[in-house]
């Protein structure tokens, strides 16, 4: 055998060694697929809803909504893309576009994103159909604004339903001047109409809700997201954001209430006195928040999406890349975030993919 033969079979040996390297192994010895974050360089307020083994996102753009449509969220980059619905170009709702959610409720897609009219203090929250099967359809129409009777600025509307009934959550002003950024809960009548009064069930009183605020400031609590381990569960959540985006120290706090309890009671909710997810400047994670919750295909793992700024500094603007991590239980029925994943690290991807 000549020693290039023996040079070449060597070669054809590491192989299975070379292409598995950086990637974890099952016991098989079969290297995983694997990620890393960011997912995008860039994408504010991420937001995921699974549906027949579809994953579709949407982030912040400003000027339009944008909705991603992908088998594997690790591919998001590569993913198929539309833009869903582009504002008028003047009015109540042709400028700032922040934050849109996508929901699938009684048989129709929804978009609730917030808008104004390039005035801050007139943000308020606005609603879009669509029948069609797909949503990237592009059939959508406008149903409206969405307000309860104070009709008081408001943005980061999530929808959520315990129980057969549909409720809408907010951040909002208590009054006409900004001061708090506080989290409202309601009932709704129906995907675009809201029953009844609002109830504050979380406002800025902790010093780590506070960072950032001062000067001409408000506290903040915002982007509030709904979160239960399963349809069983005893036990619901609402993860929040608090202190200003513009600070490194941007981080999510946890709601707990009974669900069997009158939501609509400020006292079934329980808050967490310290956060649940911050910071990681080793991973260089700073400011991680407004997130949204996604489960693997195959149901058997929670994931947390969520936005960060991969330096110091860099506040509320376009540096917020969207990444994603598994989470898991306490035996109590508590989430349990542990801290962002840095972003050289190797993370396997969702099961089921």
């Amino acid at each position: 055998m000549t020693s290039q033969f023996k040079l070449f079979c060597r070669v054809l040996l590491m192989l299975p060694l070379i292409s598995a390297y950086g990637n974890p192994a099952d016991s098989s010895g079969i290297a995983k697929k694997t990620f890393k974050n960011p997912l995008l360089p860039s994408g504010p307020d991420p937001w995921v809803l699974a549906k027949d083994g579809v994953y579709y996102y949407c982030h912040t753009t400003g000027r339009n909504v944008t909705l991603w449509k992908t088998k594997n969220l690790e591919d998001i980059a590569e993913a198929e893309k539309t833009v869903a619905w582009v504002p008028p170009a003047s009015g109540m709702n042709s400028k700032e576009l922040w934050a849109p959610e996508l929901h699938f409720l009684r048989g129709k897609w929804y978009i609730y994103v917030a808008a104004d009219d390039g005035k801050n203090d007139n943000h308020r929250m606005w609603v879009l159909e669509n029948p069609d099967k797909d949503p990237l359809s592009q059939n959508w129409t406008l149903k409206g604004k969405i307000s309860d009777p104070s009709d008081r600025w408001a943005i980061d509307m999530s929808v959520f339903e315990v129980k057969g009934q549909l409720y809408a959550m907010w951040s909002g002003w208590e009054g006409a001047v900004n001061v708090s950024q506080n989290i409202y809960l309601a009932r709704l009548k129906n995907p675009w109409t809201i029953e009844g009064e609002r109830v504050l069930i979380s406002k800025p009183e902790l010093d780590w809700e506070k960072t950032g605020s001062g000067n001409g400031l408000p506290v903040v609590n915002e982007g509030p997201q709904f979160l239960r381990q399963s349809d069983k569960s005893k036990k619901v959540f609402v993860v929040y954001s608090a202190s200003g985006c513009w600070t490194d120290n941007y981080a999510l706090g946890l709601l707990e209430a009974d669900a069997g309890s009158d939501l609509m009671k400020p006292f079934s909710w329980k808050k967490s006195p310290v956060p649940v997810f911050q910071k990681n400047p080793e991973g260089k994670a700073y400011g991680p928040g407004h997130n949204s919750f996604f489960k693997s295909k195959d149901g058997k793992e929670d994931w947390i999406i969520y936005h960060a700024n991969p330096e110091e500094n860099q506040g509320c603007r376009d540096k917020r890349s969207p990444r994603m991590q598994k989470f898991g239980w306490s035996k109590d029925g508590v989430p349990q975030f542990g801290k962002p994943v840095c972003l050289d690290e190797e993370i396997e991807v969702p099961s089921g993919n």
